[in-house]
Parts: C-alpha cells; sequence; structure tokens
C-alpha cells in the first residue's frame, strides 16, 4: 500500500505544478496568488470541489452517524487509542529533531497508557506529566530546513503542501501498522487509517459545519486556516 500512496502523491503533485496560473497581465490576481502561496489556485479548487463532494455525501454523513450511534464516552476511549498506536510515529519524529526529552515522554506515554491506561483507553500518562504532543514527518523536514511549497489541495488528503505531502507519506514509513500483515492482508491498517478519518471527521464537524454555512468562499478560509 505505501508504493502506492507515494505514486499517488507524486502524480498529484507534478499535475499541480502543470496547472495554469493567471494571466500574466492580471496584476491583481497575480499578487493576490503570490499573497496565498497558491499559484496552482485553479487546479486546487477542482481538487476542493472534488473532496467536498466526497465530504458531503460520504465522509461528512458518516461521521454524523458515528457521533448519533456511539455516545461521547465511548468516542473518547476510541480517540485515545487511536492517538496511543500512532505514538511511535510521534516518538520517532522526536528522535529525527534530536528532542531527547520530547522523545522520552512519547516512549513513556506510549508504555504507561498501553499498560495502566488499558490498551490506550485512557490517558492515564498525561496525569503522571507526560502530556501529549503531536509531531509529524512534516515538522521534521521543516525543522531539516526543507521550505513548505506552494499551498495544495489534494484528493482525499485535503489542504496542504509539498512538503508536508512528503511528510504524510514519512509518516506512513515510520509507523510500524504500515507493514503490519496478517495472512497477507493489511487489514489492522486500513481499519486504523478509516476509523481515524472518521474520528477526526466527527472531532470536526461543528467548526466545519459553520465554515461552510457562513464563509463567502470555504475554500479561501480552509486556505487561510491550513497556513496559519
Amino acid at each position: 500500500m505505501l508504493p502506492f500512496r507515494v505514486l499517488t502523491l507524486a502524480a498529484v503533485v507534478a499535475l499541480a505544478a502543470c496547472a495554469a496560473q493567471p494571466p500574466a497581465g492580471d496584476a491583481d490576481a497575480l499578487a493576490e496568488n503570490r499573497a496565498n502561496n497558491d499559484p496552482i489556485e485553479p487546479t486546487n479548487r477542482f481538487f476542493y470541489r472534488i473532496n467536498d463532494g466526497l465530504d458531503t455525501y460520504f465522509l461528512a454523513p458518516v461521521a454524523r452517524g458515528y457521533r448519533y450511534v456511539v455516545p461521547g464516552a465511548i468516542r473518547r476511549p476510541i480517540h485515545n487509542v487511536l492517538a496511543n498506536i500512532t505514538t511511535p510515529v510521534v516518538f520517532a519524529n522526536d528522535v529525527l529533531q534530536a528532542k531527547p526529552r520530547r522523545a522520552g515522554d512519547s516512549m513513556m506515554r506510549f508504555v504507561i497508557n498501553s499498560t495502566a491506561g488499558v490498551g490506550g483507553l485512557f490517558d492515564v500518562a498525561s496525569s503522571l506529566g507526560y502530556p501529549e504532543h503531536d509531531s509529524g514527518f512534516g515538522t521534521t523536514l521543516a525543522l531539516w530546513g526543507v521550505g513548505e511549497g506552494p499551498f495544495l489541495f489534494l484528493p482525499v488528503l485535503g489542504p496542504s503542501n509539498p512538503r508536508d505531502a512528503a511528510g504524510f507519506v514519512g509518516n506512513l514509513a515510520l509507523d510500524p501498522l504500515t507493514y503490519a500483515s496478517f495472512g497477507g492482508s493489511a487489514t489492522l491498517g486500513g481499519s486504523r487509517l478509516g476509523l481515524s478519518a472518521v474520528d477526526a471527521r466527527e472531532r470536526a464537524l461543528d467548526p466545519i459545519d459553520q465554515i461552510k454555512k457562513s464563509a463567502l468562499d470555504p475554500y479561501a478560509t480552509f486556505r487561510s486556516l491550513y497556513r496559519q
């Protein structure tokens, strides 16, 4: 599965690089594109419309159904488990970023929550002085001096840029579940990705609904929020 994802992202970035830009004589459009770091806005908006359709008719209804069927008291432990099994990726990036204290916190969080937290259902580590923190390969690349590049709106993945798209692939490469196979099937890793997507979408239902209802240009709003 990993090579397929790598090739897909590479194809999207290559397609975006060939996208049309505003006419050279349209100074205002060119200036706006430079300010937004969005030189391939027509292609990005095309993929946004595709994503918005997928979200409107599939992912958001699934997330609402998940919220309706699964009580909050159960959704929280599920989120904790999903966060716990990504801790090895956070730990690996802490190490690559030469942050031994954060790496130690990540290791302790994983050990404590996997044992005393009953497989990660409960975030015991935070109460013991090991707070949760986020770290991904995109951040690692940034600390290594890699520039973010232009804004991209990628199919399925949504708002991104070349550095964070590479970071997404890097996180998959660092994730032990990427290589987990049972009888030749990567069901566990695929199921985790699917449940993580539903969990993340459910947690963002209200703010995204508000943006879609109130923003004059939801695409521009999502772009601004992502770049911030």
